[in-house]
């Protein structure tokens, strides 16, 4: 059970120092031609690097772009075959991986993963909407989008400010209903995306 007296907020926490974002992320990968299909071919990354592996130049260390800035790094290797069956999990695996999507292009994206036969399924999770499909290697992808258009820099107050109001509100998670209530408190002016009808699911 979660320790439910740890305060949840956005300000700094009184910490040695403090992170500055996320520089990147690196996935072990199998073969260079299928991550490169999938990550830049099918979701749009930029390959913008590629090099070898510095701790094992047997391998080749690839760099997307996730679209601001951020980088996501593949190790993959010739000789490594894709799995799309689902990767198991244990403490200090990566369950999932979450790249934003811009609400407009919900629909697209839908259609692209079914021309490329990739499933997936489709949650609204109160705070954001969730599109969950799988890469070339099983490991779960979601593509999420905004559901109001939050500036970057109030985006954790107004999840802080959500968090509080469904504590209040005694509901089990946050629901729109917060994230409406959040921002009106904090006097964010934020428009609603337009978005299709999914259930709050109860998982992949």
């Amino acid at each position: 059970m979660a320790d439910e007296s740890i305060p949840v907020s956005a300000e700094a926490p009184d910490s040695p120092f403090q992170t500055t974002g996320t520089d990147h992320i690196t996935i072990w990968g199998s073969n260079p031609d299928d991550t490169i299909a999938f990550y830049r071919d099918l979701l749009g990354m930029p390959l913008v690097l590629r090099q070898p592996n510095l701790d094992d130049p047997s391998q080749t260390h690839l760099f997307f772009d996730t679209g601001d800035g951020r980088i996501l790094t593949v190790f993959v290797s010739d000789d490594r075959a894709s799995n799309r069956g689902r990767i198991p999990t244990q403490t200090g695996s990566v369950h999932h991986l979450s790249f934003s999507i811009a609400a407009e292009d919900f629909e697209d994206v839908m259609e692209a993963l079914e021309e490329a036969g990739h499933g997936y399924n489709v949650f609204d999770r109160g705070i954001f909407f969730s599109l969950y499909t799988q890469d070339n290697n099983g490991l779960i992808i979601e593509l999420s989008a905004d559901k109001y258009d939050i500036p970057d820099d109030r985006r954790g107050e107004v999840l802080a400010t959500a968090q509080r109001l469904r504590e209040e509100d005694g509901a089990d998670f946050a629901e729109d209903r917060h994230m409406k209530q959040a921002l009106e408190e904090l006097g964010l002016d934020a428009e609603p995306a337009d978005l299709p009808d999914a259930s709050t699911g109860v998982g992949y």
